[in-house]
């Protein structure tokens, strides 16, 4: 594609060379610069593509983007100054890949938890109603019956380029809808400009990030974007920032809730100890709904993805058919079966507003002692640490307070951060630093009905210490000792 096509609808100026040079791949990274590339110069957190358009060029960019003053000797190679080269990247990705978002149904859900877990519901319901979908989340690219060789370079959403790349790739292999899990991380650092989005979904709002936005207000407000770009939002009544994000938004509005009047809503909420089972209401229709997974988030996550199938324009009576087939998510209150009949969770909590939801899911259906192993990240929001740490004291019989990511952080100090909010309330507790220490030491400490919660990693199978990942997963440690 010409460069002077790749830069249509955008603002910039040329500082050197010419615009009619065929470009045949677009790279952020200069290690995967190839011969006839543009190289746009982005900030990351502890990078800047700026300090390496030398080697860029060596391997071959015939043009440069750039957002800051440099000169460049060499008068074959085109320079592009804008005003921010992370906007001008997810414009250039999408024209590159001929605006993907436009050919299917883009849905995305935000929030601080459970996005994971709406996606994946999502997606269960309209592969149960025949339509071909991608997911794209924290467990990674997925397209039933097709492999992804796309690599994967934020957690959660990808950076614009890729995202781009994988609408694309979507779609040359069928598929009809994509759902994606959409961060407040990835509204800010504008992955996701020129995605059309036909659906929005808000799942619930707590405290996250603060280490990247500052405020709870700036927080909020990143998520409420998301609503001033997509057709519908799915709202989750229920939530305190709710009426703001309705208020706000520039889309047509379907509600969803427990508590709250909401267009749809849950009753008479039964509770067991792998299922729950809850009656929906949706203008003059009630249905019956059992999940094979526990808990009143449970409940709230069927919900939006009830909503969102409905907006696709999926009749109701179908999404009732099809929601209870949904399957468990891997990481996700996930039980796990051993030969000792030991009760033993897995879950992804690592916000107090997620540990607090899963403890008192745990307090429904445990009937021995509540056993708690958690801790909290490394280079992340301090605040949140001592919070947790009196979360996990009141809502537990004992707690072990262990490492979880500390990456350049010293574990020993996030956990005693933890430790000042459990020296409030006087709960029981003690501090293993070595994870896979702390969980055997919970698991001897069982009782044929006790309940051990092991939080904050999920489906992760790594550790970050020390700016290095090692290979960790807590259900394999949890296996390896019974």
């Amino acid at each position: 594609m010409k460069l002077y096509d790749l830069l249509d609808n955008m603002d910039y100026m040329i500082v050197n060379g010419q615009l009619d040079k065929e470009i045949e791949s677009i790279s952020y990274d200069s290690r995967k610069i190839m011969k006839n590339s543009l190289f746009v110069c982005i900030k990351g957190n502890h990078v800047d593509g700026h300090d390496f358009i030398k080697e860029g060029i060596k391997k071959g960019a015939l043009a440069i983007v750039v957002d800051e003053e440099i000169q460049i000797k060499n008068r074959e190679i085109t320079v592009i100054k804008v005003e921010n080269t992370k906007i001008a990247l997810a414009s250039i990705a999408n024209t590159f890949y001929k605006s993907p978002s436009n050919e299917i149904e883009l849905i995305g859900v935000t929030g601080t938890n459970g996005k994971t877990t709406v996606i994946h519901y999502i997606k269960d319901v309209l592969e149960g109603y025949g339509r071909k979908t991608g997911i794209i989340g924290t467990l990674g690219y997925e397209l039933k019956g097709e492999d992804i060789n796309i690599d994967k370079t934020n957690p959660t959403t990808p950076e614009s380029l890729e995202l781009q790349q994988v609408f694309r790739e979507f779609i040359n292999k069928g598929a009809k809808d994509i759902v994606m899990e959409v961060t407040s991380s990835a509204l800010a650092q504008y992955r996701v400009d020129n995605c059309d989005f036909n659906v929005g979904v808000f799942t619930n709002f707590s405290q996250d990030h603060l280490e990247e936005h500052g405020t709870l207000e700036a927080y909020k407000n990143e998520k409420i974007k998301l609503f001033k770009r997509c057709k519908v939002g799915i709202i989750n009544l229920d939530e305190k920032i709710s009426r703001e994000i309705i208020r706000k938004s520039n889309c047509e509005i379907l509600t969803y809730g427990i508590k709250k009047d909401a267009d749809i809503r849950a009753t008479q909420i039964r509770y067991d100890n792998n299922k729950v089972t809850f009656n929906v209401k949706f203008k003059n229709l009630r249905e019956t709904v059992k999940i094979d997974t526990p808990g009143k988030f449970t409940v709230y996550n069927a919900l939006a993805a009830i909503g969102a199938c409905y907006a696709l324009g999926i009749d109701i009576k179908e999404i009732f058919r099809l929601i209870p087939n949904v399957k468990h998510v891997p990481g996700r209150v996930e039980i796990l079966k051993n030969s000792l009949n030991k009760n033993i969770i897995i879950d992804y909590a690592h916000t107090p507003d997620a540990l607090e939801k899963l403890l008192m899911m745990a307090k429904d259906i445990a009937k021995g002692r509540i056993i708690t192993v958690f801790g909290c990240g490394g280079e992340r929001d301090k605040t949140k640490r001592p919070i947790m740490g009196m979360i996990g004291g009141i809502m537990s019989d004992y707690c072990i307070v262990t490492s979880d990511n500390p990456r350049r952080e010293d574990p020993e100090s996030i956990i005693w951060d933890i430790e000042e909010g459990m020296k409030i309330i006087n709960c029981h507790y003690e501090k293993v630093v070595d994870r896979k220490e702390a969980i055997v030491k919970a698991i001897n400490m069982l009782k044929d009905e006790d309940l051990l919660i092991i939080a904050g990693k999920g489906h992760e199978d790594y550790q970050v210490i020390g700016g290095k990942k090692l290979h960790f997963d807590d259900r394999e440690v949890v296996r390896q000792f019974i």
